[in-house]
């Protein structure tokens, strides 16, 4: 991903801070270009296995093409792939469908939620504990806990 700096100014709890008179002001250097997974497995949140699983459920979620689109499809030129399974594209597509589908549904009711928020849809943990209602700082075992069920999901040791 390319990295895209800008400086953040914080809070000492670490959220973004409204311009209040009289408090020591710090900021950041922020890669936006960095996804919210990355950005804890570089952090040490969580391990390589969470993380691979993480980067299989979006690969996915990507090769299905499940991301919304715009009303005019820009399709990329074919290229030639050395691992070429013989499948065509629409049935590449419909198989990272159902690997997807699968592995949110081995992850469980509830949990495929912080799934997509964070993984797919690439939000930050603090914006997915708040639009789902949550306290803070519960999204990230619960994000685990998902990842682990499908690291199972794709035999990711």
């Amino acid at each position: 991903m390319k990295q895209q700096l800008v400086e953040r100014e914080l809070t000492s709890e670490g959220a973004r801070r409204s311009d209040s008179a009289g408090s020591k002001r710090r900021s950041v250097s922020v890669n936006l270009g960095e996804s919210p997974i990355a950005w804890l497995h570089s952090r040490g949140h969580i391990d390589n296995r969470l993380f691979d699983a993480g980067e299989a459920l979006r690969g996915d979620y990507e090769r299905a093409q499940l991301s919304a689109n715009v009303t005019m499809r820009w399709d990329a030129v074919r290229i030639k792939s050395t691992g070429d399974t013989g499948l065509s594209g629409t049935e590449k597509q419909i198989a990272a469908k159902h690997r997807f589908d699968g592995a949110l549904t081995a992850a469980g009711k509830g949990l495929e939620d912080i799934l997509w928020r964070v993984v797919c849809a690439g939000e930050g943990l603090p914006d997915a504990e708040k639009s789902l209602g949550w306290p803070a700082r519960s999204g990230k075992l619960v994000l685990k806990l998902a990842l682990d069920r499908v690291a199972d999901y794709y035999r990711i040791t």
